[in-house]
């Protein structure tokens, strides 16, 4: 840039603003013997009230500033100073400023000083230390050139061979022209000559090479002054030339961080971001670039690695960003996604037991050095013509998340201390979106597995049911809500349906979901009924909502739920159900005709209001469907709940379309709306266990039922084809016939149902639920649930209407266990013995005398 010192200006210079730079010149002794119309406008003070003076009439008096004379000495001895100081203005007020002051060479030993002055403003008033504050700012080397009106050098500063490569004996006494000639030269002692004549403020740049470094062109700005004397005639100019090269790289510099700023971290995925910091730093800082991510990050699990690491084993890298000015990136042999091995005396280890980057200006590749050990990297770096790298680390909350690689190969100039600044605060800039990527992919890895785990994997409907399911949570980025579904195996062939909708969504509500999931589960196994469950699991609720009321912490915890259970029975195909603010189930029967029906609404879990909850049944023909669903799914912002129950109902009306199909149209309903709440659906189509499959007989409250119950069984079973379960079920049949008549009395119901597994089934008119004992080993009661418990997959009771049913499953075909697989403890004075299914009566195999004959 060239400005000029009489520029023609649009508007009188306000001396309590800042202003362009003034120039001075002063003898050796610090005498002003040259002024510019700038320092004029700055300082109030015309040539001719300061030239032949010395400086110090300009500068404020105080008892701690150096004189002149030694303020000159101390200048000499630093060849110049630069630091902030008060100037005082012609009209008495002080003003800080920015002042400069260079140390120029003519013939001989002869000395001048030229002081550049830039005003910062009014004086603060704040008292300073003597003349000069010393100022915070580097110093900018500029080059400085004094001519005469003929446009003669007659004094030069140090620096200014260093910009254009003439020694200062070559210049003084010769025009520009005269040592270097050339367009460039000429039309810079023009721009000399319009500036001595008072000609308008002008801007223009000159380039040239140095023979220091042929290889990059340097670009310089030229600010063009004129000097004069006491009488305001010109003097010549001051030529002051500042090297815009690196200015120009440090603007490049600038620019790579904005736009780092602007686009790094544009998505939270790490593997995104690593390869978007590839490519913004090629070609502006480096020819090649790599990202390497530590193993956990992409992936959000393992246990992070720490700076300063010194475990034997190295962790693991992979390659997540590349970018090259080369096609195809061939200074890379890794892949994106493959794992880069280093070996154990590589730089990389230094960085990652310092945390420091590493830089080699000129990469060393002579024998003996790291590189030997890495043949691979060796041959990259010889084919591509590696010469410079940078290795910066990337750090996060003392966390080592990666490294980059910075790479020149066409760029012949070297990478020098600036570059690894720019690099660490460009891969700093990174580090804040990578991390917050991996902290983003730990968060969803846990949601998702969070959700793994709080909802069914597989749905099992058995011999009762054919089912399909979707879920769509509200909460998209991590999956997880409030809402859940389940089926749950119950006796004799039945099934249990539910759906339930906890207040909210997010990792919070599904929380809760999972504890009232896992409270339905255990509920179900007590075969309670529906109205009764939720009555439990009602008080459930309000429990886990004092204990959240009484946590510190700060979150408002999720309270409330609706809810509906229903339990399906194949062998009469009636469906109880009972609901707790819930909305009520889709029902399309085999023709396709849909109803909702009325059921008891019942409060939503955890009011308090101490309402009783109904159940109602339904019978259902074979083929029903049953749809349930919680609110998300039929209620939006823009429509109620009666629209999305009715769209709902058209969506299910498709008699013999598969489930799935069924469940992606009515997830659609309201398509091309985003859901504001989580939303669930839950489909059944109903099966019925055929009459042959189910035998039942109505036996006397007397001795001979054990007995005539074996008979029954074993004549049954050999008509289903499962004689191998013949011996089993006859004990588990007598020990539970000789249970119902012992405690009960009255007439006693045996059931087998052959469906999946073979339940056996006894009802007899006691409400008290069976328990299980220890029997001591001098007593001859209270093994025979013992008996039942070990050989059935499993047995319970349940209440019904009059009475009680106690039942045991066991598996179709049964892995036949030795004879000696199944203990019983043994009965005091007789020999123990263990079940065997070659035993002839099941009760003296098992050591004891049978109970009924």
């Amino acid at each position: 840039m060239i400005s000029t010192d009489r520029a023609v200006h649009r508007r009188q210079s306000n001396v309590h603003e800042p202003s362009e730079s003034a120039i001075a010149m002063l003898d050796e002794q610090g005498t002003v013997v040259g002024w510019t119309r700038a320092a004029e406008r700055l300082v109030g003070y015309s040539a001719g009230d300061v030239v032949g003076r010395s400086a110090a009439a300009v500068l404020p008096h105080s008892e701690e500033a150096p004189t002149t004379a030694e303020f000159v000495d101390r200048c000499r001895d630093q060849r110049g100073w630069s630091g902030t100081t008060t100037v005082r203005h012609r009209d008495g007020h002080g003003l800080d400023v920015s002042l400069r002051v260079s140390m120029l060479c003519g013939h001989g030993e002869t000395v001048r000083w030229l002081v550049s002055v830039t005003g910062i403003g009014e004086a603060s008033g704040e008292p300073t230390n003597g003349l000069v504050r010393e100022s915070l700012l580097a110093r900018v080397p500029m080059g400085i050139v004094v001519r005469d009106p003929q446009l003669r050098c007659t004094w030069v500063n140090d620096t200014m061979e260093s910009h254009d490569g003439i020694s200062r004996d070559r210049r003084l006494g010769r025009r520009f022209t005269d040592v270097r000639p050339g367009a460039e030269a000429e039309t810079l002692e023009s721009a000399m000559r319009e500036v001595m004549r008072g000609g308008p403020a002008r801007v223009q740049d000159h380039r040239t090479w140095l023979p220091s470094s042929p290889h990059r062109e340097h670009t310089y700005a030229a600010s063009i002054f004129c000097l004069q004397d006491a009488d305001g005639q010109v003097l010549g100019v001051c030529v002051i030339s500042v090297d815009l090269t690196e200015s120009r790289r440090a603007r490049d510099r600038l620019a790579i961080l904005s736009e780092g700023s602007t686009h790094l971290g544009s998505t939270l995925d790490v593997m995104r971001t690593s390869q978007e910091l590839a490519e913004l730093a090629v070609p502006l800082l480096a020819d090649y670039v790599a990202v390497d991510l530590e193993e956990s990050v992409p992936f959000g699990e393992g246990p992070p690695v720490r700076i300063g690491s010194t475990e034997r084993r190295l962790p693991v890298f992979r390659r997540a960003g590349l970018a090259s000015i080369h096609q195809g990136v061939p200074e890379s042999p890794w892949a994106h996604g493959e794992v880069v091995p280093w070996p154990a005396a590589s730089p990389f280890t230094d960085v990652l037991r310092t945390g420091m980057p590493h830089l080699e200006p000129v990469l060393d590749t002579a024998p003996g050095t790291w590189i030997d050990q890495d043949p691979e990297r060796a041959r990259t770096i010889q084919e591509n013509g590696i010469h410079s790298l940078m290795l910066v680390p990337i750090r996060a909350r003392r966390v080592l998340l990666g490294m980059v690689l910075f790479v020149r190969t066409s760029d012949p100039g070297p990478f020098q201390e600036v570059d690894v600044l720019l690099a660490e605060e460009l891969v700093s800039r990174a580090a804040l979106a990578l991390d917050n990527a991996r902290q983003y992919a730990r968060e969803h890895t846990a949601a998702l597995a969070l959700q793994r785990n709080l909802l069914p994997h597989r749905l099992k409907g058995g011999a009762a049911v054919e089912t399909a399911s979707r879920y769509l949570p509200a909460d998209m980025d991590h999956g997880v809500g409030g809402d859940w579904f389940d089926v749950i195996p119950l006796s004799g062939a039945r099934v249990a349906l539910v759906v339930g909708d906890v207040v909210g969504h997010g990792i919070n509500a599904a929380a809760t979901m999972g504890r009232l999931r896992t409270a339905v589960r255990t509920l179900a196994d007590m075969e309670l009924p529906p109205d009764e469950l939720l009555t439990h699991l009602d008080d459930t609720v309000q429990r886990l909502a004092e204990d959240e009321a009484d946590a510190p912490e700060q979150y408002s915890p999720a309270v409330g739920a609706t809810c509906l259970y229903a339990v399906y029975d194949p062998v009469t195909r009636r469906c109880t159900m009972a609901r707790a603010g819930h909305p009520p189930p889709a029902v399309v029967d085999p023709q396709g005709r849909v109803s909702f029906p009325d059921l008891p609404t019942g409060t939503p879990l955890g009011m308090g209001l101490g309402v009783p909850f109904e159940a109602a049944e339904l019978e259902l023909p074979e083929g029903s469907l049953l749809g349930l669903y919680t609110d998300g799914l039929v209620e939006t912002r823009d429509h109620d709940i009666d629209v999305g129950m009715h769209r709902l109902g058209s969506a299910l009306a498709q008699p013999g379309r598969p489930l799935e199909e069924l469940c992606g149209r009515a997830t659609e309903t309201f398509p091309g709306q985003a859901p504001s709440d989580d939303a669930t659906l839950l489909l059944v189509r109903t099966r019925t266990t055929s009459p042959s499959q189910v035998a039942s007989w109505t036996l006397p409250g007397d001795q001979t039922a054990a007995r005539s119950a074996r008979h029954l069984a074993a004549r049954q079973l050999a008509e289903w084809g499962l004689e191998g379960l013949a011996d089993v079920t006859k004990l588990i049949v007598s020990e539970l016939v000789t249970n119902a008549v012992r405690h009960a009395g009255g007439q006693v119901t045996l059931r087998l149902i052959h469906h999946q597994v073979l339940t056996c089934e006894v009802f007899d008119s006691s409400a008290c639920a069976p328990r299980q004992v220890s029997a001591r080993t001098h007593d001859e009661n209270g093994r025979g649930l013992f008996l039942v418990a070990q050989l059935s997959r499993r047995w319970g009771s349940r209440t019904e209407s009059g009475g009680k049913v106690v039942w045991a499953e066991e598996d179709l075909a049964p892995a036949p266990p030795p004879a000696e697989a199944v203990g019983v403890p043994p009965v005091p004075g007789k020999r123990p013995v263990l079940v065997s299914a070659t035993s002839a009566d099941p009760h003296v195999a098992a050591g004891r005398e049978p109970l009924l004959r």
